[in-house]
């Protein structure tokens, strides 16, 4: 039986793995466990193949271990069917891409609210206009994503994630596509999020700077986090990348002797 996560805590995984292919298996995930916690933000990271994006999914629901389980809040997603870990996926999680996937048919105000009306329900006005807000995007509410910039659009998707309250928000590359004065602003909004609205963010970066808004940085290599730092700051994030680096380029031989 699952027990129910700590109050603190909103997404748990516990022993997970994730394999894929058939005749040569590629390990994405080995036995990952990891917390975390109610109102915090926190930055993965990486090489590429080191298992970041699949972490991401997999915790997310978007896509199924191959074992282990995962928990948000008090379910645990192994246990439900396709339709209900869609429900789950409207309902209590939040996304954040690097594409902004936005729908180009629909105005600002429309594409914010489509959660929302997706799930049937009325967010209470107060809260959209704070939300709104808070993204600075009051005079651009009538518009289609083509007549925004990048960034704009990215503030478009921030406060369509934020809009129906979701337990946690995972945020995928979210600044990989903006230049770095747009890329500040967009992550102090997610800042913001965390501590005014008291929202947890779990984020896929490979970008120092980015991740060192967030109050932990996981990184994964080969399917396991080898690194879990609090608050480590941008140069300690970019020694630990660059020296995790140095260690994989490395012959096999060397790094076991």
């Amino acid at each position: 039986m699952s027990e129910p996560l700590p109050a603190a805590d909103v997404v748990r995984l516990e022993r997970v793995g994730k394999t894929y292919g058939g005749d040569q298996p590629v390990t994405a995930l080995a036995e990952v466990d990891v917390r975390f916690a109610r109102g915090t933000m926190t930055a993965v990271m990486g090489p590429s193949g080191s298992g970041k994006s699949t972490l991401l999914h997999c915790a997310a629901g978007l896509d199924r271990p191959t074992s282990g389980r995962v928990v948000i809040g008090t379910t645990d997603l192994s246990t439900l069917s396709e339709k209900r870990l869609t429900e789950l996926r409207r309902d209590r999680i939040g996304f954040i891409f690097q594409a902004f996937n936005l729908v180009g048919a629909l105005t600002v105000e429309q594409n914010i609210l489509l959660p929302a009306r997706l799930a049937g329900s009325r967010p209470d006005p107060a809260w959209v206009a704070e939300v709104i807000d808070r993204v600075g995007l009051g005079h651009r509410l009538g518009h289609r994503p083509t007549q925004l910039s990048g960034g704009q659009q990215q503030r478009v998707a921030i406060a369509r994630a934020l809009v129906t309250r979701p337990e946690v928000i995972f945020c995928d590359e979210p600044t990989g596509a903006l230049d770095t004065q747009t890329a500040a602003e967009v992550l102090g909004l997610l800042r913001a999020a965390v501590d005014r609205f008291g929202q947890t963010v779990i984020m896929v970066t490979h970008d120092p700077v980015a991740a060192s808004y967030a109050d932990r940085v996981l990184v994964l290599a080969d399917g396991r986090i080898v690194r879990d730092m609090p608050q480590p700051g941008v140069q300690r994030i970019a020694e630990q990348l660059a020296m995790l680096d140095r260690r994989q380029r490395q012959p096999v031989a060397s790094r076991e002797g």
